[in-house]
């Protein structure tokens, strides 16, 4: 694999070397790492990042505890780098931004129904990777969000096996509020910030995490993620509103629960508390709306390979975005032929997909290519994705979907019917 970043084309020169690409993967991008640090989090050490570069661009700007996977959404980080959580199409040497093939290709990337929709690629994921349990937050709904320009975020989570041999310090994540709780109950809590420990943890639940299973988490529901590392399609958006003002003996800045409230609310506690959808939070029956475990698509398994919905369901009968895993045995191969385009990660094995070769590191460095994640566009899931395993174990890659690409997914709950 290349150890040093490629050469980067500029948005005007895209057009060449996308058409370049495209014929040479037949339709697949091959992606660069894109590492994202988070200045309040501590490192979870398993997305296979050097011990050396977890704290590659400085300790000023925290730990590496995050991938993100064919993102075209910035990261809201300050002091962050021009393209800090923006992914690159890396080809012959030479790389350039996903964003930019996206608007040069537009639905010959993406899909012509997405791009005439939304003018982008709207949704992204990500390995999520701390060492221990974050603050309790939620991302605005899009009402909200809209009020200081950005759009809302709706989440998916799954624990890849592949990732998770270690559980690190906390493996249970807060959801949402006890039922009962009452509005001036949080309002309390954030008149307590400078207090200490605003007491926000005793309003809630925490459900222990497993691996292989995940969670469906609407805008505007509270969440406080455990120690494992996640695998997180979600709407292409960085909002986000701390609602925690103290996690393992660390403060939490009250900037970071007003991030993204207009300046005029700033201290309009009832502002801030309005911005919860406060029915899911409180529902009584959380579990039931919002847990799923993988499912098996027959109409995209056969002899030797299994394709399974990890995330499914939608929000609020909307789907915004969905994610499967696709597991191929050793000497097997299979030919996926999805309704749209996908972001691929590769956790497992090796192989092929349309010919380009696949292969899951043990370690990466900061600023190396790697040959574990591609883009696959609309035009490649249109003519059929040919993916092989060539190696001594199985062959597994998650890839998630933008909005509106299934004529239909299961929903959430329907693993019960197993």
């Amino acid at each position: 694999m290349p150890e040093t970043q490629s050469k980067v084309i500029a948005k005007d020169n895209v057009g060449k070397i996308l058409d370049l690409a495209m014929n040479a993967g037949k339709g697949i991008l091959r992606l660069t790492p894109t590492w994202v640090p988070r200045s309040f989090l501590h490192p979870g050490k398993r997305i296979k990042l050097a011990p050396t570069d977890w704290y590659a661009l400085g300790t000023h700007r925290g730990g590496i505890d995050e991938r993100w996977f064919a993102s075209t959404t910035e990261a809201a980080n300050e002091n962050r780098a021009p393209d800090e959580g923006l992914s690159y199409v890396v080809f012959e040497g030479q790389r350039f931004l996903l964003r930019d093939a996206v608007e040069e290709g537009q639905g010959r990337i993406i899909g012509e129904s997405i791009w005439n929709t939304y003018h982008r690629w709207p949704v992204y994921s990500k390995f999520f990777d701390n060492m221990g349990p974050i603050p309790h937050h939620m991302h605005q709904q899009f009402q909200h969000a809209k009020l200081t320009g950005q759009e809302g975020k709706p989440e998916c989570y799954y624990f890849p096996p592949q990732l998770n041999n270690a559980e690190n310090h906390f493996d249970y994540t807060f959801m949402g509020l006890e039922p009962g709780t009452t509005k001036e109950d949080v309002i309390r809590c954030l008149e307590n910030w400078n207090k200490g420990d605003n007491g926000i943890l005793d309003l809630s639940k925490a459900y222990r995490l497993k691996p292989g299973t995940g969670w469906m988490i609407p805008a505007g529901v509270l969440h406080a993620p455990g120690s494992m590392c996640t695998y997180e399609p979600q709407w292409g958006s960085d909002v986000f509103g701390m609602f925690q003002s103290l996690v393992e003996g660390r403060r939490v800045p009250w900037e970071l629960c007003i991030k993204d409230v207009p300046p005029d609310k700033h201290n309009d506690l009832q502002f801030i508390v309005d911005q919860l959808d406060w029915e899911k939070n409180v529902d009584p029956y959380f579990v039931l709306h919002n847990y799923v475990e993988p499912i098996v698509d027959p109409e995209f398994s056969g002899p030797g390979y299994t394709d399974r919905w990890i995330d499914y369901g939608g929000f609020d009968g909307q789907q915004l975005v969905s994610a499967k895993e696709l597991t191929v045995e050793p000497g097997a191969r299979c030919v996926l032929r999805d309704p749209g385009a996908s972001g691929w990660i590769t956790v497992q094995g090796c192989g092929t997909i349309n010919g380009l070769p696949l292969q899951t590191p043990a370690m990466i460095r900061f600023g190396q290519d790697t040959w574990d994640e591609v883009f696959i566009t609309a035009e490649a899931a249109r003519q059929g994705v040919v993916i092989e395993n060539t190696g001594g174990e199985p062959l597994v890659g998650l890839r998630y979907f933008g909005p509106n690409v299934h004529p239909k997914t299961p929903q959430i709950g329907d693993h019960r019917k197993k």
